[in-house]
């Protein structure tokens, strides 16, 4: 298989014992006669509850992700007809009608579903968990071993799928930031199995039927979240293209910085509902030079002093623009705030220290760096180590120590990568008196215009 040949070897290994265990589960149930006594109609029925979930994935908003509630049946599965009945359910998913999907990644999933509801199903009957349709009156004895059986089945799935991205070299798949939120989720969904189980107790095999309306407004749930993702993400994005038709040369300014708040809101341990709204404040930090004359913005030389109280009020016009945006939440206070300085002299009201919010003493730093990294008119992009030097030389009196700290680590883990070259600076760039609003090696000039 071309997909095979391609992967390195550890991951064919990998992939090589996972379908392994799953046969060999297979194998020793067929030897040791657990087949005969499952309840095959019940069986088939939760395989094709499985399939028809498993075939319809909802996109998640993280990059190639996609999110799947048909581990729900594996789990009813867990309760109605035990470990082996649930490693059989899981590995209809190689059967999956997801359009051209390798053979191989058909194994691979039905494999290590397999293995997860066998486990799974292990450790619900050692909870004291009976298999069979269960009864009415004891159905709260079933609560703790499925509890149990979600509680390995979940983290294992993550685990098993985790390991093959890695040894393929797409660790970037792997949502480790926001671990802990992702898999509380899932633990969340995997209770619809107890529904499944719950339901086929009072109406037998149409519980199928019934359940697939809240596991399909799951799916829906999921969908609605990513399309209003794509709906907020559209709007930044419109907003700011507004704001780089200014000036040529800060075209990728916004996302840039926003690149660079996102990971200096990682090292800082932010969560997943705070990153958002910080990556989206850093996108729209600038959108106040909408209100900014252009003529004022690429200005070459001193600016009056009428001209440099424009510069100034752009923060706060931006506010004004973004106010209705409900989405925005905390990245207000960055909009705001992101040109205040540590020792309280920046604007527009001259906060200092802690006054200042963290979301604007993020961005603060972000746009700083990019300024210094990127082609201007009158300069080339300084090196990232020029640029984190005065970062380090600004940290107390422009800039937040800390998020300075935190951003140098981000940069030494990850890198970042050069912003395009625009054109090169003008010949007569030293004799030519220039201003930047947000590069603290070229700061503003302001002349009196008495």
């Amino acid at each position: 298989m071309a997909v095979l040949r391609g992967l390195p070897w550890p991951a064919k290994a990998y992939l090589v014992v996972v379908i392994g265990a799953a046969a060999g589960l297979f194998g020793h149930s067929v030897a040791g006669g657990r087949l005969a006594p499952l309840d095959w109609p019940t069986l088939l029925v939760l395989a094709l509850l499985f399939l028809v979930c498993e075939s319809m994935p909802t996109l998640l908003s993280v990059k190639r992700a996609a999110v799947s509630v048909s581990f729900s049946a594996a789990l009813a599965a867990v309760v109605l007809v035990g470990p082996e009945g649930a490693a059989l359910v899981g590995m209809t998913a190689a059967l999956s009608v997801h359009p051209g999907l390798p053979p191989v990644k058909r194994l691979f999933n039905g494999a290590q579903f397999a293995v997860c509801g066998y486990v799974a199903g292990m450790v619900y009957q050692h909870l004291g968990g009976k298999t069979d349709v269960p009864d009415i009156a004891g159905f709260n004895d079933l609560i703790l071993p499925y509890a149990g059986a979600a509680a390995v089945f979940v983290p294992l799935n993550f685990i098993l799928i985790a390991f093959i991205l890695i040894l393929s070299g797409q660790a970037d798949q792997v949502p480790l930031r926001g671990l802990a939120q992702f898999l509380v989720s899932y633990l969340g969904y995997a209770t619809f199995g107890l529904l499944i189980a719950g339901l086929w107790a009072t109406v037998n095999s149409i519980s199928a039927v019934l359940v697939l309306i809240p596991l399909f407004v799951a799916r829906w749930g999921f969908g609605q979240y990513l399309a209003q993702q794509r709906s907020y993400d559209a709007t930044i994005a419109a907003l700011c293209q507004a704001v780089e038709t200014k000036d040529y040369y800060t075209r990728g300014h916004c996302t840039r910085v926003s690149l660079a708040s996102g990971m200096i809101a990682e090292e800082i341990g932010m969560g997943p509902e705070r990153l958002r709204a910080i990556r989206y404040a850093g996108m729209l930090h600038d959108v106040g030079k909408l209100g900014v004359p252009t003529k004022v913005l690429q200005k070459e030389g001193p600016l009056t002093e009428e001209e440099f109280a424009a510069i100034q009020l752009h923060p706060m016009r931006g506010l004004e623009i973004v106010r209705g945006i409900d989405f925005l939440d905390e990245a207000f206070a960055g909009i705001m705030h992101h040109h205040e300085r540590q020792d309280g002299k920046g604007y527009p009201m001259g906060l200092a220290g802690d006054e200042i919010p963290e979301f604007a003493r993020i961005i603060a730093v972000a746009d700083a760096f990019d300024a210094m990294t990127s082609d201007r008119s009158y300069r080339n992009a300084r090196s990232v180590e020029i640029a984190t030097a005065e970062l380090r030389k600004g940290a107390g009196t422009q800039f937040d120590p800390v998020m300075v700290g935190a951003f140098v680590k981000a940069l030494d883990r990850d890198g970042w990568q050069p912003t395009r070259k625009v054109t090169p600076p003008p010949e007569d760039a030293a004799e030519t008196t220039t201003k930047d609003h947000d590069d603290p090696t070229m700061p503003i000039q302001v002349v009196s215009e008495r």
